[in-house]
């Protein structure tokens, strides 16, 4: 089987002005060195993957089977399924699964997604069932803290489809301290933030659900803790904010606004339409909502950094939608005199954007134009502030390594430019790690596909490393019913963990990603190459 592998060295002088971390600079490369395939196309058969360093384990998330698949990867070019924590009759399907020193942790629905979901505990040896506890309303993702101690969950509290019902967002918070047995759970909510709809709207937090409280509007969906367990980030995705925890407390300190990436500027283009005929990235007068999906974070001198992947996401139910194209908006004739060029189907006006923003004056058109994520990834302060944006690096890089198929669908092969009226590469999950000494990002981009990694060792001096796609694009993407060897490699990253040498099975460090669409969880090798100058390397 050959596999489309592409990479980009160090000499690629991106726009983001990236600096020279100084020392050596290690040269590093993903190598796909084992894959398990479940054959299942397009099912989420592959989604959140967690690693049990103590028994070489990869807990899998199977939502087309309501499982958590079990994988061996002491030989991690082989990685096998051993066994398999049926979580079907706990609730409707399991969202996300965690390790930590024994233990697993599966979030897991409700058959109603409107009612209270749980979490269930089981024990990483065996799999024998442990406890289980009731959360929030639709637990997306469950997280240990470094610790331990406790266990935090990302209550999410969709409405339903009609937007008859709009249960709270929440972050749960289950104290282990006295073990999982005897578990107990705190809600870290936002109902003290009721009634602060006008002042949160004016710094910048996107609240729009009909009827809702901002308690009901605000939908978890990722949690990062810090280095010492005392508190966590909260990515609020469609609200385009952080919301940072006071784990021990069990309460909400404060919800961040994380503004919106100016795509007219230069260093922040983008290609817009999906009816241009080609790669078109250039600069727009649009307003990109940074809306990040999975989040992590790190410390440099002290003081602690967080960083998201800038997937975006809108709000399209059947009750509600905000959703709707550049071209259905009444622009506003002052601010934008080129309207009617701009609305061109080649230009922006096939670029999704909302109707809850952008008529700031209240007149009925719009003065502002927004699209959904940023195309990106971004460093923050523990405050929210921006530090860092990899600008438009993502939509160049794979526009020069994948000409033929830049902006692809990450179903269907032979879709070039599909997705550029939407959210381009749609980057949405990212990990971080250490290897000699410096943190890298690892970054999956859902649509196209394919991993980038950053040299994020210094926050403000951030380095464009490598990218790899491991994705053939000259295949059919979909697989025979009777497939077991899926050749078009990996369609639909959605979560990586990265494994430290220390903790890996070959003593090499290890990335581990879920792709949801071809339904492969496939095992990378990191591979380093030392340059400590004075043409030395080793």
């Amino acid at each position: 089987m050959k596999l489309s592998a592409l990479t980009l060295g160090l000499g690629l002088a991106m726009s983001t002005g990236a600096h020279a971390i100084p020392f050596f600079q290690p040269n590093l490369s993903l190598e796909p060195i084992g894959q398990h395939q479940t054959g299942v196309f397009d099912e989420s058969a592959a989604e959140v993957v967690a690693h049990d360093p103590r028994n070489q384990r990869i807990f899998k998330v199977n939502a087309a089977a309501t499982t958590v698949d079990v994988l061996d990867i002491n030989d991690p070019t082989n990685p096998t399924l051993m066994s398999t924590i049926d979580a079907s009759a706990l609730g409707a399907s399991a969202n996300s699964v965690a390790v930590h020193k024994g233990l697993v942790a599966v979030a897991i629905e409700a058959e109603d997604k409107q009612a209270p979901g749980l979490v269930a505990f089981y024990d990483a040896v065996d799999l024998s069932l442990i406890n289980t506890v009731t959360v929030g309303a639709l637990p997306d993702m469950v997280t240990f803290t470094p610790n331990g101690r406790y266990a935090l969950v990302a209550n999410e509290g969709e409405p339903n489809d009609d937007y008859t019902v709009d249960p709270e967002g929440s972050v749960s918070v289950i104290d282990l301290r006295h073990g999982a047995t005897n578990a107990s759970v705190r809600t870290a909510d936002f109902t003290r933030f009721n009634g602060m709809e006008d002042e949160l709207r004016a710094r910048g937090v996107r609240l729009f659900g009909p009827n809702a409280s901002t308690a009901q509007d605000l939908e978890p969906e990722y949690i990062t803790v810090s280095g010492n367990s005392r508190f966590a980030w909260v990515s609020l995705q469609e609200a385009n904010a952080l919301a940072l925890v006071d784990i021990r407390r069990a309460r909400v300190l404060e919800i961040q606004p994380l503004g919106t990436k100016d795509h007219s500027l230069h260093g922040n283009e983008l290609d817009a339409s999906n009816r241009d005929d080609g790669i078109n990235i250039t600069n727009w007068p649009v307003q990109g909502m940074y809306m990040p999906d999975a989040i992590d974070s790190y410390r440099f001198f002290g003081r602690t950094y967080v960083v998201t992947a800038n997937e975006g996401d809108a709000r399209d139910y059947d009750g509600y939608s905000e959703e709707t194209r550049v071209k259905d908006l009444t622009l506003d004739p002052e601010v934008f005199p080129n309207a009617e060029e701009l609305q061109d189907d080649a230009n922006l006006g096939r670029l999704k954007t909302t109707t809850a923003n952008g008529d700031t004056d209240g007149d009925g058109d719009m003065d502002v134009i927004y699209s959904y994520g940023a195309r990106s990834f971004s460093i923050r302060d523990a405050r929210g502030n921006l530090v860092f944006d990899s600008g438009a690096d993502f939509e160049m890089i794979t526009a020069e390594l994948l000409q033929d198929d830049f902006n692809s669908n990450n179903d269907e092969n032979d879709s070039f430019d599909a997705r550029s009226d939407d959210k381009g590469p749609e980057p949405e999950g990212v990990t971080l790690g250490r290897i000699w000494g410096h943190t890298y990002a690892f970054i999956g981009l859902e649509r196209v596909g394919g991993i980038m990694v950053y040299d994020i060792t210094n926050p403000y001096r951030v380095r464009f490393v490598n990218y790899i796609n491991n994705r053939d694009f000259s295949v059919d993407a979909e697989l025979p019913d009777d497939s077991v060897n899926p050749l078009v490699g990996d369609l639909g990253p959605e979560d990586l963990v990265f494994i430290p040498a220390y903790q890996s099975p070959n003593r090499r460090p290890l990335l581990v990603v879920g792709n949801e669409v071809s339904g492969t969880t496939t095992v990378f090798q990191v591979d380093v190459e030392l340059d400590l100058g004075f043409g030395r390397r080793f």
